[in-house]
């Protein structure tokens, strides 16, 4: 007989069927004369109660089942007569497939702390919570391509290893098959990377943009899905080592179509996991509210539905950063000192700043645009005000930025000029200027952090719970 998946047989409801399931016993009670097994295959938070009539089974393989253990189970759908599940599996053979030692298995049904959970990545996908993460994650992966699809997007793969810093910022991972202990030396005694792999220095990438804009100037549309590495000394629960971006860039898009994008793209996401993710975010929902509820009611976060929903709903407001600025000077918590930040015209915001401005000001989602070209990259669109950038920043209630992107400069003189004021060297960068030199148009694009986005539609408090394996400082494990 073939295999059903649990989340088949509970959405269909059948009973009188003869089934053939298979999957990890999350708990185990009984009586003396009946076992109830709560299995678990994965494919939904739910789980399927199997009844076991202790006189049709051996004892030994009954006292075998238990939490962790794996079950091939055979039997008929019934009515169930408990509450919470519509259909139980009338057991009629069990084999068990792989045994757990209760006394062994860390993951017992009972409440681990997430950070436990964490030092056990390898099995934490066995909880109901991890299990809810990381469907909605595959849920969200999908619902990228599709969107990008349906709108005549091309899937770009940049390289991973790369040559060149699209930030600038310089924290870089170096590659390198090279002697740790004994690299070859030039004359000059720095390390000869001519006789490395690669001929040259090169590095695990920080961004797949400027590899993008070069198949925009193209193909038109692109975009890029993939890992992006940050050696960043960050030990917080918002920054990993090694993350995934998705990084769409566009040919002939201005600033405010990449506005449009931007806000119509995160809307088709909330909107794909409202409609096929149900269970799970009502599952994650609960799981923050029991959370949090010895917080002060003012701390508390938003509720995960109405929250998405809230995002859905909602038309973003489009607003400058010298428009945001003038609005938090004159904002309660900045004459009362509250901010733990500066605010004056030039800094970078930070996320008290952004929340502020979506959840108390202007209570829906913001897009900032316009921000000072010294705190962004060289590559932003110069405005004629020769201070500021064509940049947009999405924010959202709870996490503050959740995009980041700009319309890029076109114009090889402008770029060039920026570039030596930034000290990045051009005849390094010869490739991504041609495509100012050879039919330059103006063009767009931005970033999503994957992570950011699904701790957003999770509720999950720390980035480290949303990613399969964290990389982070002095955390290289499984």
């Amino acid at each position: 007989m073939e295999r059903q998946k649990i989340k088949n047989i509970l959405l269909n409801g059948e009973t009188g069927k003869q089934v053939l399931v298979k999957g990890w016993v999350r708990t185990k009670r009984g009586s003396k004369n009946v076992n109830f097994i709560a299995l678990n295959d994965g494919s939904t938070i739910h789980n399927l109660q199997i009844v076991a009539d202790v006189n049709n089974f051996d004892d030994e393989i009954l006292r075998e089942i238990n939490t962790g253990a794996s079950l091939s189970v055979m039997g008929k759908l019934e009515e169930s007569a408990g509450s919470g599940q519509k259909v139980e599996l009338i057991a009629e053979t069990i084999e068990l497939l792989g045994k757990a030692d209760p006394e062994k298995f860390p993951i017992q049904p009972k409440k681990h702390s997430l950070e436990f959970l964490r030092e056990n990545a390898h099995l934490r996908f066995r909880t109901n919570t991890f299990g809810a993460v990381f469907r909605v994650r595959h849920a969200m992966a999908f619902a990228i391509h599709k969107y990008f699809n349906e709108k005549g997007f091309y899937y770009l793969h940049t390289p991973i290893v790369t040559a060149s810093d699209a930030e600038g910022a310089g924290q870089m991972f170096r590659v390198s098959t090279l002697d740790a202990k004994n690299p070859p030396l030039t004359d000059k005694g720095s390390v000869d990377y001519s006789q490395d792999f690669f001929g040259r220095p090169t590095n695990l990438t920080v961004s797949g943009q400027l590899e993008g804009e070069l198949g925009a100037t193209a193909l038109g549309e692109i975009y890029t899905f993939g890992p992006t590495f940050r050696a960043e000394n960050s030990n917080t629960t918002r920054h990993l080592a090694e993350f995934w971006m998705i990084e769409p860039e566009m040919a002939f898009y201005d600033l405010k179509d990449n506005m449009d994008l931007a806000e119509e793209f995160l809307k088709s996401l909330i909107k794909y996991a409202l409609e096929n993710c149900m269970d799970d975010l009502q599952f994650l929902g609960n799981r923050l509210k029991e959370e949090e509820k010895n917080k002060p009611q003012d701390q508390r976060s938003m509720d995960l539905i109405e929250k998405l929903e809230f995002v859905l709903n909602n038309d973003f407001v489009r607003i400058t950063y010298t428009e945001a600025i003038e609005i938090l000077k004159n904002s309660k918590p900045y004459k009362k000192k509250k901010f733990q930040f500066p605010v004056d015209w030039g800094v970078d915001l930070q996320s008290e700043h952004e929340r502020y401005l979506v959840e108390k000001h202007f209570k829906c989602p913001v897009i900032l645009t316009d921000y000072p070209k010294e705190i962004k990259a060289f590559y932003m669109k110069q405005n004629a005000d020769g201070k500021t950038v064509g940049a947009m920043d999405v924010l959202f209630p709870q996490i503050g930025e959740i995009i980041g992107g700009s319309q890029r400069e076109e114009s090889l003189e402008k770029l060039e000029a920026r570039m030596k004021e930034m000290n990045i060297p051009a005849e390094e960068m010869w490739w991504y200027l041609d495509t100012r030199r050879f039919g330059s148009v103006i063009h767009s694009g931005f970033g999503l952090g994957f992570e950011r986005f699904i701790q957003f539609v999770t509720g999950m408090g720390n980035i480290r719970d949303v990613i399969a394996f964290p990389r982070t400082p002095k955390n290289a494990e499984f």
